[in-house]
């Protein structure tokens, strides 16, 4: 198929257009490059555009004569919403309006959505299973939601058919250790954490310490990138069968901020120093993936579960590039 990968030059979207591609499928990314970088655009096709440009969509999309699209164009930076959150609201939202009009201009009417464990807010269960109640605590989970709503209507008019993922923490290095993670500023932990055990961070800060887990630390499910990917391919079958489906994207196993970091310090054989402050105000003690309906209808088998090899495959890459992307 040839897929339309918007935000194909960023972390998800460059491994995706790397896995699309390496199935034999034709990916063409377009990107403004505010987030990506050239250099993990791999020998793909790549369209140089803002998501708000509507004649410029439509022009790719029928140029190209595009297929399915891969939506991975989002901000995310959950805490930075709070702050700007009108940011948000025009990228996350209003331009993927705007992608969406495209699509529908040119009769397009397959759609991935990359959406995020967010929409549940500080969920009553562990595991999360897509039963859970959807109560965004941030306007980054708030933006997700409604572009999912928005693909319910439109699916409910038959206009589109599409799968929303919601992923609960997408880490690693994927393509052979060729494209990993390279946010400025980063916020994620895995990184950071590398960072520490570089030399290029002081020391790695523990944001609380008091929660009702098993050390004290917040839990998080994490889930590497080339899996993320697979679940994507798998999604394209699934918009021939019917017109919207929602999963919930993870390993189904929690580690703990003190794990990951007892972790990166094996992997890397680095001691580094860890500084404990206090918690992050919205941080859920536990988020953990309930992921059978994913397993069950998409057929999706994670093969990265164990923490040690995805902080492996993140190391390799940022030994590699330790400034990140040479742009």
């Amino acid at each position: 198929m040839k897929i339309l990968v918007a935000g194909g030059a960023g972390y998800i979207g460059s491994n995706m257009a790397a896995c699309l591609a390496a199935e034999g499928h034709q990916p063409i990314i377009y990107d403004n490059l505010s987030k990506g970088h050239t250099a993990a655009i791999k020998g793909c096709e790549f369209v140089k555009g803002d998501l708000a440009d509507l004649n410029l969509l439509t022009a790719t999309l029928k140029k190209h004569k595009i297929e399915a699209v891969m939506h991975f164009a989002a901000f995310i930076e959950a805490g930075e919403s709070v702050i700007n959150p009108l940011k948000y609201f025009i990228n996350n939202v209003s331009n993927t309006l705007t992608l969406l009009s495209a699509m529908e201009q040119t009769g397009i009417g397959k759609f991935v959505f990359s959406s995020t464990a967010a929409v549940y807010g500080m969920p009553d269960k562990q595991p999360i299973t897509e039963d859970e109640a959807t109560k965004p605590i941030n306007p980054y989970g708030g933006t997700k939601l409604t572009i999912e709503k928005v693909c319910h209507y439109q699916a409910a008019a038959g206009k589109l058919h599409y799968v929303s993922l919601r992923y609960f923490n997408a880490c690693g290095a994927g393509n052979n250790c060729t494209l990993g993670e390279d946010h400025k500023p980063e916020s994620h932990l895995i990184p950071l954490t590398i960072f520490a055990a570089m030399g290029k961070m002081n020391a790695i800060k523990i944001l609380g310490t008091d929660y009702p887990t098993d050390d004290g630390t917040c839990v998080r499910d994490y889930i590497h990138i080339e899996d993320l990917c697979l679940a994507h391919l798998l999604s394209l079958k699934k918009l021939d069968k019917q017109p919207e489906s929602i999963y919930n994207l993870g390993n189904g196993k929690g580690y703990s901020v003190r794990q990951v970091i007892d972790t990166v310090k094996k992997v890397s054989g680095k001691n580094f120093k860890i500084i404990e402050s206090s918690r992050r105000s919205g941080d859920p003690p536990a988020l953990v993936c309930d992921s059978a309906k994913a397993r069950a209808e998409l057929g999706w088998q994670p093969k990265w579960t164990n923490l040690e090899k995805i902080v492996e495959s993140a190391w390799k890459w940022h030994s590699k590039y330790p400034n990140g992307y040479a742009e």
